[in-house]
């Protein structure tokens, strides 16, 4: 069996060398591939049905890349990677704060692109359905895996993808220090060094969006981890 098995990767890409190189390697890892060079071009592929995950390029003709990432996450709720010429983290941060899973800051090793691009597959679907009926405490934060929901008291804190992920993760081993590439490897999937900046910009926006239900700690040098939570304090 192929690697990619019957998966199909958007390609969403204006410049066709670097689509046409993209889909090369993709296709020799075993992905059925199509492929786009607008944001409506990319609708109507997502429209027909049967994508696994989109490659999206920041820069596009008709539209900005993270303003459609914004749209296609309204939805559909399939894994995005999102491809940058610009390595600015504050395209970073907003790339996945409107719902991108990963970014790849161009020129990028086409061997590591095919390998995030697995990790992210192979990541998503099966640990949703493992965790289905699962929910979380801490505090007054509620995080409820099969509606993959976050609540702050009776207030729903909208969480992208890999956000919600990584705090997952953090309460799942609460208690316990997790380094960065545990981190890199337990939610991207990753099993080389990746770009430890990538939980870095997910951990200032979880802060960021619970304020101060945020139970994440910094262990300086190391990693994160969760802090105990004020019932637990005070019992």
């Amino acid at each position: 069996m192929s690697a990619g098995g019957s998966q199909t990767v958007l390609v969403v890409e204006d410049e066709a060398s670097i689509s046409s190189f993209i889909s090369l390697y993709l296709k020799n890892s075993g992905y059925e591939v199509r492929s786009a060079a607008t944001g409506a071009e990319a609708i109507q592929q997502l429209q027909a049905g049967s994508i696994s995950l989109i490659l999206l390029d920041l820069m596009l003709p008709d539209v900005d890349g993270i303003d459609l990432a914004r749209r296609l996450r309204q939805k559909w709720d399939v894994p995005i990677l999102m491809l940058t010429a610009r390595d600015e983290d504050v395209d970073k941060i907003i790339g996945l704060e409107v719902g991108a899973d990963d970014y790849m800051t161009k020129p990028f090793n086409p061997r590591e692109l095919v390998a995030r691009v697995k990790a992210i597959l192979r990541r998503s679907a099966p640990e949703r359905r493992e965790r289905e009926e699962k929910v979380m405490r801490h505090g007054d934060l509620v995080i409820d895996a099969g509606r993959r929901e976050v609540r702050v008291g009776e207030t729903e804190v909208q969480l992208a993808p890999k956000e919600f992920d990584l705090l997952w993760e953090l309460l799942d081993h609460k208690g316990l220090v997790l380094t960065r590439d545990q981190l890199l490897e337990r939610v991207w999937g990753y099993t080389f060094a990746g770009d430890t900046r990538t939980v870095d910009v997910h951990v200032r926006q979880l802060r960021r969006k619970l304020g101060e239900a945020s139970p994440i700690v910094t262990v300086w040098g190391v990693g994160y981890k969760v802090a105990p939570s004020k019932e637990s304090v005070g019992a």
